[in-house]
């Protein structure tokens, strides 16, 4: 593999994603950059971006944001990268590749990378007007621009990863998304009927329409040829304007055939365990488009990895082969955590299963478990947290009970086991196959005291992310054990925790932020203006104990509001077009129907997109931050006030109608809810609170998902805290029981004012009671026994909040200097932002967000010999 003696070898790589990049950061690693040219041919228009997060997109991050190409690193290395010219023959005897522009590079090294191309069915009028594949940033465009001007209804043909994604995507388009699944169930590779179920669910109750076990038969069209619905398998027909085939892909090795190298039956560039090409030993295939050693075409990220460092290993003449892969993986599908490790469908002889399922709250957790008590493997849904420390368990027996390891945390399950009980040989970043040890030995042999820096020295945590909390938890471990003091401070700013601030704000009586800056901040921030973490932070501490300590509890009074964040600067939610929505309470979800009347006109007179919301009020979309005083207005005389929907405070206390109205029904369940609403609204604490009160144990207002949940019994009320049906889903624990009504309202005084107290920034309820020494246990001690004698303390905190609670939005109509901040340019305040615009559907409106551009951006630094 050396060139003619005196010349400078040259290595051709075609194809520049991501498995590519990894390929010449192996190559720079091994200091084959400096003795070789390095070319790069890339077919798109742009270098190596993030694929893996390729739908963020329609979230609003840029190309450059998914972009993995530091055109630095091309620079300093001297890397000739060419962008949007393909390589399109290969001459194999005269080592020469020709590319779409006519560039001749004549090489001793050829790497193919050229990944793969989606799969789309043959069924007729697949290429129809209104088709799409989703696989580029290009792809995502034409989808958007079809999706804004042409439909109304999208339907993705497949169910797995891929599709999942692509029915999100139609979605947050406004579309009404179908996903269309031949297999019996979603994901039918990565989960298990249980868990197929458990997504379906979930899905589905997003708003999504899930039709598995058919197939796409045609793609049914108008007489212009454009798409006006789809022809399934079981006769029945769906209709729909777009169509996006997310059904597989297959191997682009169509430029390898046209040059005679060897090629799989089913596609893919047949390697050797040196991903070298068995016809050729000067070409090397990775990624999508090789077929591996063990007869794998792999479409994982992590083994293209692999086979992109063992192939550079192989050039610079060292050991390395790649043999096969581990294909577990992990995403966040939908919002939805979804992970598969191991034997996840207990294919091996004699293995057992251990199940949790709850169908209502969408967890599916299984384990597969040897006879020898191995842990085999395993699929997670709708709770993924366990995935990291599970899978670097995978091929060993757990210290405890696989029971110990599905049951949710508050259900009695036991002890939940950490990284520290993995072995050193525990793969726990499987993008970049990082151990354990390395990652102890990056802290105590290469000094890293940091995350960033252990990303730095090891890779990991710096493929798909999802090692990232494991990889923290493991270098606060390895520096504690070392003797060396963690850093725990809030940010650069502060040195204290969040829990030490409040003590310090509460004990001295401290009521500005300033104050508290110059006198405990960090040597190097004092006399500054803080950061964008302890400013709200604080903000938030203060306004929580604004009548104990003589500070203003309105959050836009002098210095606080400099200290909010957008959300609380201007008492609305921003959206993704700069409008905002208004969100009045509505205690208990109980509204007269003039209330309703005033609402709709309201959002009529503002032309206002209204929506009912799983909080049991009306959401208002689509107020420019000029108009936000003058709807406040409107709903402050009729009786409505700020609902909170913006800040971090008490949202909503859902009810159920109770015994008023349900011949279930043993309390009065709306009574309890109003009660409660009115009492914590305003209540400013480290995160979102939410609440709700179920008149009976059918428990309709789902109270055991919630901060703090009441459900009645025929002796008064049981009290659950500690829950969340979010991101990641959590049951309440049971506090206390039987409660009269001011026992509970005691109860949930000390509650709430010991979890503002002492949770961190931004933790839940759900987390904070997890992440307490002695859990709930503890807290149980603290608010009902008593064991700190602070409750007498807490009660009174709670009674000056709520003896001072004044609502923010009657508070800034009323003021004239605070108006001011409400227009969307200071220096022209009768001018409306020209970007804020919206479109009609159904019958309200929609933003109208500008195309995505892309456009070529020049590769400044790209080596140019």
């Amino acid at each position: 593999m050396t060139a003619t003696p005196g010349a400078t070898p040259t290595i051709v790589l075609v194809g520049h994603g991501m498995v590519g990049q990894r390929f010449l950061e192996a190559l720079a690693e091994r200091g084959l950059t400096a003795t070789h040219r390095v070319v790069v041919l890339c077919e798109e228009p742009r270098p190596a971006y993030d694929r893996v997060q390729l739908t963020s997109y329609f979230s609003g991050r840029t190309p450059e944001d998914l972009s993995m190409t530091d055109m630095e690193f091309i620079k300093d290395h001297g890397i000739e990268l060419y962008v949007g010219d393909p390589a399109e023959t290969v001459d194999r005897e005269a080592r020469r590749v020709t590319a779409r522009s006519g560039l001749v590079v004549d090489y001793d090294v050829l790497v193919l990378a050229t990944g793969s191309y989606p799969f789309v069915p043959p069924v007729p009028n697949k290429d129809a007007e209104g088709c799409f594949v989703y696989r580029t940033i290009e792809d995502l465009l034409a989808i958007e621009e079809y999706a804004r001007s042409r439909a109304t209804t999208g339907a993705v043909v497949g169910g797995g990863l891929l599709g999942l994604e692509a029915a999100g995507a139609l979605k947050g388009l406004g579309l009404t998304s179908h996903i269309v699944e031949f297999a019996p169930r979603l994901m039918p590779v990565q989960v298990d009927e249980g868990g197929g179920a458990a997504l379906l669910r979930t899905i589905e109750e997003m708003g999504l329409s899930v039709h598995t076990g058919v197939g796409t038969q045609e793609i049914l069209t108008d007489d212009s040829g454009a798409v006006t619905g789809m022809k399934l398998s079981d006769g029945s027909e769906l209709a729909t304007d777009l169509v996006v085939f997310s059904a597989g892909v297959r191997p682009r090795d169509q430029l390898a055939r046209d040059c005679g190298l060897t090629v799989g039956e089913r596609g893919g560039i047949t390697v050797d365990e040196q991903c070298r090409t068995v016809a050729d030993p000067h070409v090397f295939a990775i990624g999508e488009c090789a077929l591996a050693a063990d007869g794998r075409v792999y479409g994982l990220v992590a083994p293209g990895y692999e086979q992109a460092e063992t192939a550079a290993a192989t050039i610079a003449a060292d050991e390395a082969s790649f043999t096969g892969a581990d294909l577990s993986t992990k995403l966040k599908l939908l919002g939805v955590d979804v992970a598969s490790f191991g034997d996840a469908h207990g294919t091996a002889e004699d293995c057992l299963d251990v199940v949790y399922s709850d169908s209502r709250s969408g967890l599916y957790k299984k384990l597969v478990i040897g006879r020898d008590g191995t842990l085999l493997g395993g699929i997670l849904i709708g709770d993924a947290d366990a995935y990291g420390t599970l899978r670097a368990l995978t091929g060993s027996v757990p210290p405890i009970s696989p029971e110990s390891l599905v049951l949710p945390a508050g259900s009695g399950g036991g002890a939940q086991l950490g990284p520290s009980a993995l072995p050193d040989e525990a793969v726990i970043c499987s993008c970049h196959n990082v151990t354990k040890g390395a990652i102890r030995g990056a802290v105590t042999e290469h000094s890293c005291t940091t995350v960033p820096e252990v990303k730095k020295c090891t890779k990991a945590g710096t493929g798909c992310g999802s090692c990232v909390k494991v990889l923290g938890q493991l270098v606060t471990a390895e520096l504690e054990a070392s003797g060396v003091e963690v850093d725990k401070g809030l940010c650069g700013c502060f040195s204290q925790t969040r829990e030490e601030l409040y003590e310090i704000v509460f004990a001295l009586r401290i009521n500005t932020y300033q104050d508290l800056l110059d006198r405990y901040g960090r040597d190097s921030a004092r006399g500054g203006d803080g950061c964008d973490v302890c400013k709200p932070a604080v903000g938030s501490i203060i306004a929580s104990l604004a009548p104990t300590i003589g500070a203003s509890g309105y959050v836009l009074d002098g210095e606080q509001a400099a200290l909010q964040e957008t959300n609380d600067h201007f008492l609305a939610n921003l959206q993704k077009n700069g409008s905002y929505s208004v969100v009045p309470r509505i205690p208990g979800g109980e509204i007269t129907p003039e209330g309703l009347i005033v609402i709709g006109e309201i959002a009529r007179d503002f032309g206002l997109y209204t929506k009912i919301t799983g909080g049991q009020r009306i959401d208002m979309f689509g107020a420019r931050v000029e108009q936000l005083p003058l709807i406040w207005a409107r709903l402050v005389d009729a009786g409505f006030e700020s609902g909170h929907a913006y800040g971090k405070s008490l949202r909503t206390v859902k009810s159920c109608v109770g015994q008023t109205w349900c011949r279930y029904g043993v309390q009065d369940s709306v009574r309890m809810a109003i009660d409660l609403e009115l009492r914590y609204r305003g209540l400013r604490s480290p995160h979102k609170l939410k609440s709700a009160v179920s008149g009976c144990a059918r428990e309709c207002a789902e109270a055991q998902s919630k901060d703090f949940g009441i459900i009645a019994t025929s002796n008064g009320w049981n009290l659950y805290v500690g829950g969340n049906g979010g991101a990641t889903p959590r049951h309440a624990d049971l506090l206390a029981q039987d409660l009269d009504d001011a026992g509970l309202i005691r109860l949930i005084d000390r509650f709430l004012m010991f979890y503002i107290r002492t949770a961190d920034r931004l933790e839940r309820t759900s987390t904070w009671l997890e992440r307490v020494p002695g859990g709930l246990d503890h807290v149980r001690d603290v608010v009902v026994e008593d064991s700190l004698g602070i409750c007498e303390e807490l009660e009174s905190l709670m009674a000056a909040h709520v003896a001072n609670y004044a609502d923010e939005w009657a508070t800034t109509i009323n003021d004239p200097e605070k108006l001011s901040r409400f227009v969307s340019f200071v220096n022209a305040p009768d001018t409306p932002d020209p970007v804020v615009g919206f479109v009609p559907e159904r019958d309200q409106i929609k933003p109208d967000l500008p195309l995505l551009s892309i456009g070529h951006r020049p590769l400044e630094g790209s080596a140019q010999r």
